[in-house]
């Protein structure tokens, strides 16, 4: 930053002349670029502005006329202030006419009472200017070291504005062209108030220049595109006017963003990643209190406080094969899923929350029960998701507050869990459409059920994983069959003989007589129970 007329007035070479200020006292903080001792009237066709021009005043016109023409001219190539020293030309005090025309022209005019060698002050000005262009060199190459290592990493936006706000102390916010906050750096300010009403104070900051600084609103705004194609303003609050080491670190954290966001074509939008943070934040309880995860929903246009809310889980039927990008696969679907809310009219919170699962945290409309509105998600959703693509859609409980939305969320993962391994086609699912196959998911981690299990199956798993055996899938077959050993052995694609010799050596292994419909059940249950402790390989 260069230093103001205030600054070299505070200088010790400057003070031992007495210096006094007899016109422009209110344009002190004008920057000073150069000095530049000079003693000819029109010295003003060798300034480009921004100069500190120190003269005595030995070969300045006696017209009063031309005096202030000279300052006129000073001031129209836009010099910065004039010093004069007096006793050579000016013995007490400078002529009316200069003192009139600088007040006129806002320029700020400086006395010195005392003799003192311009030499000393030109050389303690352009060192301050020197040392502070030295270190705004060495800070911008601090920047574009920390940006660039950004860039390589494909940092979120989240992590771009946490370098801002610990590189600035200051809050900082990416928003996007209508004013919904995309990511949030509060730097430790009430999140809460940092984002209230932010909308309506957003379109209130309209800069005509794509890096400028409000003073009304503390705001200093930079556009964020790139390729003519602006979609977001990255805003850092700021108590007073922004050094130029802000200014280049706003807009190198732009130019961040705008690449980041070219290098996301097959990833989840800006607005999926932020709607997906919110959701973790609440899952993880990383917000300290309720209000400011209330606070930054509402930023993105989704309120949650005042409202019953539903948690859902989206999870895709078929597997999603990581190997051919599957983070571009279900970012698709969580677009979708976007999509069908906005159609549905339902305003909601929707991103990824896995490799193989999108979240929606959906508050409920006044007068709207939750199977209606489950209703039309899914039944949006199965026209906006590309056609052949199935899923299932899982919900919990419908829940009153914001600290009661983990333990639907949990419930909604562990129905799409139950669901996806054999889905019925149904618009959406819940814990009461599981029956026993979704009481022996919630009861998978209990030790007896576990103990249970290997109990009724234990030597038949033995007996396939020695002899690499699929008499397991013979089991399930028959018993999903309903015992018909002709139906299962059409569907097990064996012979009837081939068949039967398999269920008798079922019959062998297990110790038990497949014709008892209690043994056959407690088979059943097993097998049911086992599926739900195994990973969904798929």
């Amino acid at each position: 930053m260069l230093p103001t007329i205030a600054d070299v007035l505070a200088l010790e070479t400057v003070r031992r002349g007495n210096p006094r200020v007899v016109a422009g006292a209110d344009r002190l903080d004008s920057r000073v670029r150069w000095v530049h001792v000079g003693e000819i009237a029109d010295i003003a066709q060798l300034l480009r502005g921004g100069e500190l021009v120190l003269t005595t005043g030995v070969a300045l016109p006696e017209d009063p006329e031309k005096l202030a023409d000279y300052i006129a001219e000073l001031s129209s190539v836009g010099a910065s202030g004039l010093i004069v020293e007096l006793g050579r030309r000016f013995v007490r005090e400078l002529p009316r006419a200069v003192v009139k025309s600088a007040e006129e022209h806002g320029l700020p005019v400086i006395v010195l009472a005392r003799e003192t060698p311009f030499v000393q002050i030109t050389e303690s000005v352009r060192a301050r200017i020197i040392d502070i262009q030295l270190e705004e060199l060495r800070a911008s190459e601090q920047l574009h070291e920390v940006f660039t290592e950004l860039s390589v990493e494909g940092a979120s936006p989240a992590e771009v504005l946490a370098q801002v706000a610990r590189l600035s102390s200051r809050p900082v916010l990416l928003e996007n062209l209508a004013h919904q906050v995309l990511a949030c750096e509060s730097a430790g300010r009430d999140t809460g108030a940092l984002l209230a009403g932010w909308e309506t104070r957003s379109r209130a900051v309209a800069p005509s220049e794509r890096t400028a600084y409000d003073p009304a609103s503390g705001w200093l705004v930079t556009t964020v595109g790139a390729r003519g194609q602006d979609w977001g303003r990255l805003i850092l609050i700021c108590d007073v006017s922004p050094t130029p080491r802000d200014l280049v670190l706003a807009e190198r954290a732009a130019t961040t963003l705008a690449l980041g966001r070219l290098l996301e074509r097959h990833q989840e939008s800006l607005e999926r990643q932020a709607h997906g943070t919110i959701i973790t934040g609440i899952l993880t309880h990383a917000y300290a209190d309720p209000d400011e995860a209330a606070a930054r929903a509402r930023a993105v246009g989704v309120p949650l406080t005042g409202r019953k809310l539903i948690s859902v889980v989206i999870r895709p039927t078929d597997p999603i094969d990581q190997a051919l990008d599957g983070q571009a696969q279900l970012g698709e679907l969580a677009e979708a899923t976007a999509a069908a809310c906005r159609d549905a009219r339902l305003p909601a919170l929707v991103g990824a929350l896995d490799q193989d699962r999108v979240g929606v945290l959906l508050p409920l409309p006044p007068r709207t029960g939750a199977e209606p509105a489950l209703a039309a998600l899914a039944e949006r959703l199965r026209m906006l998701w590309k056609a052949g693509s199935a899923f299932v859609l899982a919900a919990g409980s419908v829940v009153e507050s914001i600290k009661d939305v983990r333990r639907s969320f949990l419930e909604a993962e562990q129905v799409a869990d139950v669901a996806v391994r054999q889905p019925d086609g149904r618009a959406f699912y819940r814990l009461p459409d599981l029956r026993l196959r979704g009481l022996l998911h919630l009861l998978r981690d209990d030790a007896r059920l576990q103990t249970f299990a290997e109990r009724e199956l234990g030597a038949l798993l033995a007996h396939d994983a020695q002899r690499g055996g699929d008499l397991t899938r013979i089991l399930r077959i028959y018993l999903d069959a309903g015992r018909n050993k002709a139906v299962a052995a059409q569907k097990a694609h064996l012979s009837r003989p081939a068949f039967y010799d398999r269920l008798r050596r079922l019959e062998r292994i297990l110790d038990t007589d497949l014709d008892d419909v209690e043994s056959c059940l407690s088979l059943h249950v097993a097998l049911l129970a086992l599926e739900s402790f195994r990973r969904d390989t798929r």
